[in-house]
C-alpha cells in the first residue's frame, strides 16, 4: 500500500515559522529599549556621581580642546595625566579633519593608558 506523494505538508513549516516569529518579536523588544526593563531597588544612600567622559575636540584647523579648554598638541599628554586612566574619552573631530591627525590623537590617548576611547558622530 504505497501512496504517491504529490503534496507538500506545510504544517511543520508553519510551526517553525511561528516559533521564529516569537523569537524575533521577543528580541526586538530588548533591542528597541536597549536593555531589559527592570524596576530597581530603592536605597537610602545613593551615589549620584555620573562618570563624565573627557571630551577631546579636534577642529578642522587642527586645534585641540580638552573639555572646551584649548590645549596645544604637545600639551595633550600633560592635560590627560591629571585624569584617571579608567575615564572614558570621547573624541569629537570635524568631518574635514585629516585622518592622519585624528589617528595621531587617538594613538596618543591610547598610549597614555586610556582604553575607553570613542568617537562622537551625528546620526544621519
Amino acid at each position: 500500500m504505497e501512496r504517491e506523494l504529490n503534496q507538500i505538508n506545510v504544517i511543520p513549516l508553519v510551526d517553525v515559522m511561528l516559533v521564529l516569529l516569537v523569537i524575533v518579536l521577543t528580541t526586538a523588544t530588548f533591542i528597541s529599549t536597549g536593555q531589559v526593563p527592570v524596576e530597581l531597588a530603592k536605597a537610602k544612600e545613593v551615589n549620584d556621581h555620573k562618570d563624565v567622559p573627557l571630551m577631546i575636540t579636534l577642529t578642522a584647523e587642527g586645534r585641540l580642546f580638552l573639555n572646551d579648554r584649548p590645549i596645544s598638541g604637545e600639551g595633550l599628554a600633560t592635560a590627560l595625566n591629571e585624569h584617571p586612566r579608567e575615564s572614558a574619552v570621547v573624541l569629537r573631530a570635524d568631518r574635514v579633519t585629516l585622518l592622519e591627525r585624528f589617528v595621531g590623537v587617538v594613538d596618543e590617548v591610547r598610549g597614555l593608558g586610556f582604553r575607553q576611547v570613542s568617537l562622537e558622530v551625528l546620526r544621519s
